[in-house]
């Protein structure tokens, strides 16, 4: 079974910063994509930042220059810096990692999600 973990989420005031953590934890070979997404009230569930295990990223363009995205493998860890935050940011932040893990035996790869952090932005 596998769990995800995360914390750092809050409340913080437009142009603020937060950290948000990411723990990959319980039967896993290896981790391959690492990321984070982001679901604001009524609307869909979008992709914010995603990582390689060979460390190559991806922004959402709303995010380019002031997100970044960190992994440690040997960890199972991955991080999202967020910098000069603004109210469009407010939402309920969830991370997701494709893992391989055994099942019956078998290494199968499986996508996972955490449990979601939220994050306001307000003054």
């Amino acid at each position: 079974q596998v769990q995800l973990v995360e914390s750092g989420g809050g409340l913080v005031q437009p142009g603020g910063s937060l950290r948000l953590s990411c723990a990959a934890s319980g039967s896993i070979s290896s981790a391959n994509n690492m990321g984070w997404y982001r679901q604001a009230p009524g609307r869909e569930r979008n992709l914010v930042a995603m990582s390689s295990r060979a460390g190559v990223t991806n922004y959402a363009d709303s995010v380019k220059g002031r997100f970044t995205i960190s992994r440690d493998n040997d960890k199972r860890t991955v991080d999202l810096q967020m910098n000069s935050l603004t109210p469009e940011d407010t939402a309920v932040y969830y991370c997701n990692v494709d893992v391989w893990t055994t099942i019956a035996g078998a290494l199968r790869l499986i996508n996972v999600w955490g449990q979601g952090t939220r994050v306001t932005v307000s003054s």
